[in-house]
């Protein structure tokens, strides 16, 4: 069965650096594109980035760019989002999650993703 595994949340102060990994097992998700999610709570789950299957198209939030990145190891079936100068505001669970579409209106659109990871936690401290 497909499985997508988050790591890498933690805790981090203002200012501060985390890298999540989300391990993919099950398929090889090497053919999928792949996508990042946020969801503080109370709040909607939110957009962050996505990586198309090679590796070579990206997408972000607004709000993300330039302080975070994704990236993927198709040999090793991972994905990767370096977060840099995180904020308070970051504070959310993340989510990774696969799609066969790379539709910028679907790829930001949690409904466009097929499998889901079960969340790490990212709480950034003031």
């Amino acid at each position: 069965q497909a499985q997508l595994v988050e790591s890498g949340g933690g805790l981090v102060q203002a200012g501060g650096s985390l890298r999540l990994s989300c391990a993919a097992s099950g398929r090889t998700f090497s053919s999928y594109a792949m996508g990042w999610f946020r969801q503080a709570p109370g709040k909607e789950r939110e957009f962050v980035a996505a990586i198309s299957w090679s590796g070579e198209s990206t997408y972000y939030a607004d709000s993300m760019k330039g302080r975070f990145t994704i990236s993927r190891d198709n040999a090793k079936n991972t994905v990767y989002l370096q977060m840099n100068s995180l904020k308070p505001e970051d504070t959310a669970v993340y989510y990774c999650a696969a799609t066969n579409v790379w539709t910028i209106r679907i790829l930001t659109s949690s409904g466009g993703y097929d499998y889901w990871g079960q969340g790490t936690q990212v709480t950034v401290s003031s």
